[in-house]
């Protein structure tokens, strides 16, 4: 709490500033209080503390916290021997109804004098407006208001936003490139000219059904391609292996900034987080003494937490496991259904005019897509549900233990129910086909799935921005509207708006509850978004503008809910955005590598380079000849009967995406060395852009301090001035006892001296 006036010179305004003028706020709500000198709290040194006003000194989120900790551990009864005690457990008996502090007012008036500010209000006229999707966030404002806790996660996403934006930059500009280049690029080029692509044969696609087809049927299809696999793509990937290393550090320094500037230096998590949750206590049949403090504590021993410990990671494991088998049913649907779209769209004359965009690929890919992302939503509703019961069965001790317990199942489920498909097209569609003759089959039922012939990259594009498209869209109407709605249907009670019919926790009351995971499912909503953005934007350059146009919205519209539609959430401390912090980290060292495999063989960025600088023999046009290079032959009477088209053909060969030897070699439909060449151009750039990329990264990691050198000079200054104010505060106070107790001692001396003359005198 304050107990001088920093004079400590604010930083000097950086060049250009006053043009970012239209961004900021009024200060008086940037900056609600001047800068102090600080000190811990303590009733005996209250003369120390600038008190205006006992009633306003501590701010409205520190005195919801302390009285909601006087609550949860107020004993009410004892109860087979055991004392009962918290509001938590009362709630739960629905002794009380709910529990929760006060909004200081409408969010639509100000407060009329001599009441105090309704910080409500301001928060919601600079900070929940759409209109203001612009401006800066009232940071302290919001510290003030809802606690650190919740002030550090607006920080943090504040932050995400500002360096997504160059990101999004880079990965438009890119985007950009693609499409100035597409009418220019060899490859469409050849396969779209009725000359080259419309004389090559492929093999059908799927077995029986499936017919012949003529490259140039895909000529869209390798158009749209090139968009993202194009010579920017290796740029881009290790663009944003630098961009998030600089997003991580920068992240550590703005953290330290705000630690210095809310007073969390010192900071120790034993307020809350390392607080024994109630639950815990009251289960808790054993005590022991606790080695720090020496006092007697609950203690549970681990054999009665041992089952809970082992049906917990049951559950997880089954239920990645389902998430593995549903990728994999999604899988067997598109097997099964491309032969359908295939024989449907070849035999339906309606669908000719159609056909050069909607080819049986794409709708496959397109619906399987959809599907996908419909399964993961159910997947991850029910998940919720049961990784919530299962941490709270396990009866972890402290508050922190509970959330890092949490938050391990979470994201590990989220993790594979959300990437799972990814990592599939990625890195493993079109990788096991085999070959006309001999391909792969799943079950031995349905053959291995093929990339197109312009390579896999565009399903992953696709199959990436419908996933993350529709995980925002669907992920802010259900926090915008949901509330929304359920509020409506509570607040029908109440006609009118008069305080004196419809009271401040009655309408808070009809509120929705925030709840103690409120937060917990925003961070983990911006760390799957983080990984979208990271561990696949090889392949989507788009994905930070899409994530960053996301994150404008999110912000306004977790401030509208939480500012109007919710009730106001118990305050708490924290000086970090705690376990995601090592979650982000250690996404950023996995997406070197996935961008790199992305690059090396879901792309078709290698093979071209090997074809240009080996194998091409045009020195004008190095690149003329790639597709034809590209395909390999293979005798149709080499189809096994139950493979091959009903129909015969007047020709005799099918070409198909391989590097392999003609039926006419003596090692026919064997890798070629064409083969064996591009597979180790693929090893070294994998191995060259993960030694390049993660030396740049632990150089910026070495070179960018965690703590700017100004916030350091600043905490260095404020623990000196604290210490002299708290030491001359002790020597005024010391003063001030020894002259009151020497005059009591003078005092002393002459009543006894009295008291001495008096005897003499009666003598």
């Amino acid at each position: 709490m304050p107990i001088k006036e920093s004079d400590i010179p604010l930083p000097e305004n950086i060049p250009f500033s006053c043009m970012l003028e239209p961004l900021k706020l009024p200060k008086n709500v940037k900056h609600p209080h001047p800068e102090y000198f600080t000190a811990q709290f303590t009733r005996h040194r209250q003369e120390l503390f600038l008190i205006e006003d006992k009633s306003s000194f501590f701010p409205s989120s520190s005195r919801n916290r302390i009285v909601y900790y006087i609550l949860s551990r107020c004993p009410f009864g004892v109860e087979d021997g055991k004392k009962k005690f918290g509001i938590e457990r009362l709630l739960t008996s629905n002794t009380y109804s709910s529990a929760y502090p006060l909004h200081d007012g409408q969010y639509w008036k100000p407060s009329e004098p001599p009441n105090p500010v309704n910080e409500r209000y301001t928060l919601c006229q600079n900070w929940a407006r759409f209109s203001y999707f612009y401006k800066e966030q009232p940071l302290d404002l919001i510290r003030d208001y809802y606690g650190e806790k919740i002030g550090m996660y607006f920080v943090f996403l504040g932050f995400y936003t500002e360096m997504l934006s160059f990101a999004a930059v880079v990965g438009l500009a890119c985007f950009i490139y693609g499409l100035l280049s597409m009418d220019n690029n060899s490859s469409s080029t050849e396969i779209c000219d009725p000359k080259i692509g419309g004389q090559i044969i492929m093999c059908p696609l799927c077995d029986l059904v499936c017919d012949y087809w003529r490259l140039n049927t895909t000529c869209l299809a390798s158009k749209i391609s090139h968009l993202f696999d194009n010579e920017s793509t290796v740029f881009f990937a290790i663009f944003m292996g630098i961009w998030v290393t600089l997003f991580l550090e920068f992240w550590k320094q703005r953290q330290a900034r705000m630690e210095y500037e809310w007073d969390l230096v010192d900071f120790e998590e034993e307020q809350q987080q390392l607080q024994l949750r109630p639950e815990f206590e009251a289960m808790c049949k054993h005590r022991k003494i606790n080695a720090v403090t020496k006092e007697m504590e609950p203690y549970m021993p681990l054999y009665s937490r041992l089952p809970w410990y082992f049906l917990s990671g049951a559950t997880v494991t089954l239920w990645m496991a389902l998430v593995i088998a549903c990728m994999v049913a999604v899988i067997v649907y598109r097997l099964s259904v491309f032969a359908t779209f295939a024989s449907f769209m070849e035999s339906e004359a309606s669908f000719k005019h159609v056909k050069s965009f909607l080819t049986p690929q794409i709708t496959t890919s397109l619906s399987g897509s959809c599907l996908n992302f419909i399964v993961i939503l159910i997947l991850n509703f029910f998940y919720e549900k049961i990784s919530a019961w299962i941490t709270k069965m396990e009866i972890p001790r402290t508050y922190q233990e509970y959330e890092s317990s949490l938050t391990l199942k979470m994201f590990l489920f989220q993790f594979v129910n959300f990437y799972s498909s990814c990592f599939y097209v990625a890195f493993f569609k079109g990788k096991f086909v085999g070959y006309p003759g001999k391909y792969t089959y799943l079950f031995n039922v349905w053959r291995s799935e093929e990339c197109d012939p312009g390579g896999c990259l565009i399903e992953l594009t696709t199959q990436l921005t419908i996933i993350m498209t529709g995980k925002q869209i669907f992920g802010n109407i259900k926090e915008a509207i949901y509330p929304m709605v359920l509020n409506w249907w509570r607040r029908r009670k109440a006609r009118t708006n008069s305080e004196k019919l419809y009271s401040r926790w009655e309408q808070d009351h009809d509120l929705e509850t925030f709840g103690s995971l409120g937060l917990f499912y925003e961070y983990l909503e911006t760390v799957i978004q983080f990984g979208f953005v990271t561990l696949f934007v090889a392949s989507f350059p788009l994905a930070p503008l899409l994530a960053l146009l996301n994150n404008i919205i999110e912000i306004r519209v977790d401030a509208w809910k939480l500012t109007t539609q919710y009730r106001r959430p118990v305050a708490a401390k924290a000086h970090s955005i705690g376990v995601w912090q090592d979650i982000l980290y250690g996404m950023a060292v996995l997406s070197v590598a996935t961008n790199a495999f992305i690059v090396a063989f879901t792309s078709d960025i290698i093979p071209r380079l090997v074809y240009y600088y080996a194998y091409s023999k045009d020195a004008t046009a190095p690149m003329k000849g790639y597709v034809n290079d590209s395909l390999s032959t293979f005798l149709i009477a080499d189809f096994p009967n139950h493979t091959a088209p009903w129909e015969k053909r007047d020709f005799t060969t099918c070409r198909y995406r391989d590097y392999r030897y003609p039926p006419d070699h003596d090692q026919k439909y064997f890798h070629n060395m064409q083969y064996w060449h591009v597979l180790a151009a693929k090893m070294t750039f994998i191995i060259v852009m993960e030694h390049v990329v993660f030396l740049v990264k632990f150089l910026l990691a070495w070179m960018i301090p965690d703590v700017p050198k100004d916030v350091l000079e600043r905490i260095k200054r404020e623990k000196l001035m604290t210490i002299k104010i708290l030491h001359d505060f002790e020597l005024n106070k010391l003063k001030e006892n020894l002259r009151a107790n020497s005059s009591e001692l003078a005092k002393e001396v002459l009543i006894q001296e009295n008291k001495t003359q008096l005897a003499k005198s009666t003598v």
